[in-house]
């Protein structure tokens, strides 16, 4: 039987679905999602060959205190022989006083369906621990004096169908027994959160490659966000593009390959305007990239 034609059509309407949203929240991706798509569904470990180590920094509202920042490793491992990868991953969100820790293991197993199509699904587990010292807000206000710290195992599932034009994917990758933080209740960063991604990366010529990624993701309490990036890359050593987020912000993306690394810059802001008063909207992030192992040479086919 012949998957394709109705994949093709559920990709086609997932694409319609996230790129029509106009909502407006706040959201744990990063703009670059698309070169590193393992945090929010381990699964995509699965759709290029080798293995993988990839960090990010993420820097929001310069300029403001306590502003969200995040710090992230992760990356993973091949296991041919059953056609399978093993992982790692730790991340870092600071918001004011608070900060959630990350540490989770997962583990994913891809199915050859046809001789292009391909299902994968994978698993994880891990530690959150969420930490909020209060009294260094104010040491001598009583309102501020018991600080918190809790630590709760986290679990998570993906689940990927791939070509090598495309892939369309669901994922839990966060799910606690509770909220953390009683003070973050209200807080998108310390609930649970749900993703559909989708991709696809075609030659224009033989000097040029698009890539285009969809991100929408859900948290419990808070209405659905979307991302929608789009990247040139030429001779598959420079990439220049732009992300839509639909809080209503806009990125650039630059993206610089040489060897078996990949380096990364992105600058967003509110469409509102960039600076005002004082106070910056804008919000930057690096990421650096390296890839290992058998094809991992072979960028041509890759998203």
């Amino acid at each position: 039987m012949n998957m394709y034609p109705t994949i093709k059509f559920l990709f086609i309407c997932s694409l319609l679905l996230v790129s029509t949203l106009t909502i407006k929240a706040q959201s744990q991706s990063n703009t670059q999602y698309m070169d590193n798509l393992t945090p929010y569904n381990s699964a995509s470990s699965l759709t290029q060959p080798g293995g993988s180590v990839n960090t990010l920094v993420r820097k929001q509202w310069v300029g403001v205190t306590g502003s969200p920042s995040t710090y992230m490793i992760n990356g993973y491992l091949p296991i041919e022989s059953i056609n399978a990868t093993a992982g790692l991953m730790v991340r870092n969100d600071v918001l004011g006083v608070e900060h959630q820790t990350e540490v989770s293991a997962f583990f994913a197993k891809g199915i050859r369906l046809s001789e292009d199509q391909n299902l994968a699904v994978s698993l994880n587990v891990g530690l959150r621990g969420y930490t909020a010292n209060y009294t260094e807000a104010d040491a001598f206000d009583p309102t501020f004096r018991n600080n918190i710290s809790e630590t709760k195992p986290n679990f998570g599932f993906g689940v990927m169908f791939y070509t090598k034009d495309y892939y369309v994917g669901i994922s839990v990758p966060q799910i606690t027994l509770r909220t953390l933080g009683v003070a973050s209740q209200d807080n998108v960063n310390f609930k649970n959160n749900y993703y559909l991604t989708a991709g696809y990366a075609a030659d224009i010529n033989e000097d040029f490659r698009l890539k285009f990624a969809t991100l929408a993701a859900y948290t419990q309490s808070v209405p659905l966000i979307a991302d929608v990036s789009s990247v040139v890359w030429i001779k598959n050593s420079f990439g220049v593009g732009l992300n839509y987020r639909t809080n209503n912000e806009i990125a650039g993306i630059f993206s610089v390959r040489y060897n078996k690394f990949q380096f990364g810059y992105s600058y967003q802001f509110g469409a509102s305007g960039i600076n005002i008063g004082g106070f910056s909207n804008a919000t930057h992030e690096l990421t650096l990239g390296l890839r290992f192992g058998k094809g991992s040479d072979d960028r041509d086919g890759s998203f």
